[in-house]
């Protein structure tokens, strides 16, 4: 195992300048992510190069977004106080580096680019002394993208940007329980709204002991919580003891139901974490509802529904649905056999 005080393919997010990586870039083009995955990468790398009024414009744009597709450069220096020249360097600078994106139609307007909202995310967390550099991909998903990272200390930490510009319009009609109920919601408003969801569901699960990461800090679209080690239960065709595991991931699905009075609303192999110890994380919460949701019963049965599927395929281990959901709703005392 790697040390603590390490993180493969680090980027420091405050000093030095480091490799371009491209390896990796050459990688994830391959993959189809390149804009998203790489995105983060890059905002560590240019985060050395701003300056002050270059983090002061990219708030000023960011603000004006409330009000505007693309803020107009008047109600940026309405916002900034920059002088017109000055204004118009850093903007032309910020656009050059990808983190604003522009139009000259009918007006002249910018707005943050994936990068330019990674930016500002990792320039809080760094003031924030939360993260110091930002190591390599942990995993790419359908609406995240999450990296191993470092704090001040030390610490090995994960890194989780939401992406949810990344769905189907299917998947993101499927997600409006957590999003603005505005139909033209941007990608941006969508992930903050996700990252808030886990955010406070990892907080409140993980101080009743559920077995989930966790959770030190979110700004924006990203949150940053413990580390996440070993692969998703998905990855696995053979346990050493398939029965042991399926009572743990109950024993937690009871636990956050019980003492948290929360489902998670999403579960199934593939946000199930397997630990080198053995132990589980359960992960990606965003989804998740309270125990008096007029929904519940469904999705709680759902949830158990996957989870026992897959064990009946994978390893032939079968467990009837209704004894699970009396078990996790404390109706029986012992996880069914």
């Amino acid at each position: 195992p790697r040390s603590h005080t390490t993180c493969q393919g680090a980027v420091e997010v405050h000093a030095g300048p480091a490799e371009d990586g491209g390896w990796l870039k050459s990688l994830y083009l391959a993959l189809g992510y390149h804009v998203s995955v790489m995105s983060a990468r890059r905002a560590a790398h240019l985060i050395k190069k701003l300056e002050a009024d270059d983090i002061r414009v990219l708030l000023a744009v960011e603000e004006g977004t409330t009000r505007y597709q693309y803020v107009p450069e008047e109600e940026i220096q309405r916002t900034t106080r920059l002088p017109g020249k000055v204004l118009s360097r850093r903007l032309s600078r910020l656009h050059a580096l990808g983190l604003l994106g522009r139009c000259a139609s009918p007006y002249v307007g910018y707005t943050p680019t994936t990068t330019g909202y990674d930016c500002l995310a990792i320039h809080a967390l760094v003031r924030a002394e939360v993260l110091e550099a930002l190591g390599r991909p942990l995993g790419v998903g359908k609406e995240a993208d999450v990296y191993e990272a470092l704090t001040p200390s030390g610490e090995r930490v994960a890194v989780k940007f939401h992406r949810l510009g990344r769905t189907s319009f299917r998947q993101t009609r499927r997600l409006r329980g957590y999003t603005q109920p505005d139909v033209h919601a941007t990608w941006f408003q969508r992930s903050k709204a996700a990252a808030g969801r886990e955010f406070k569901a990892l907080k409140l699960v993980h101080k009743h002991g559920v077995a989930v990461p966790r959770p030190i800090m979110r700004n924006r679209h990203v949150v940053v919580m413990g580390m996440i080690e070993g692969a998703e239960l998905v990855e696995y065709s053979w346990l050493p003891n398939p029965a042991q595991t399926l009572h743990r991931i109950l024993q937690n699905v009871r636990r956050a139901y019980l003492k948290a009075g929360v489902i998670h609303a999403d579960l199934s192999e593939f946000n199930i974490v397997l630990e080198p110890n053995g132990e589980i994380l359960i992960i990606d919460w965003p989804q998740f509802v309270r125990v008096t949701h007029p929904n519940a019963e469904q999705l709680l049965r759902r949830d158990l529904r996957n989870v026992l599927g897959f064990f009946r395929r994978k390893f032939r281990l079968s467990v009837d649905l209704e004894d699970a959901v009396d078990y996790v709703k404390g109706l029986r005392e012992e996880p069914p056999p």
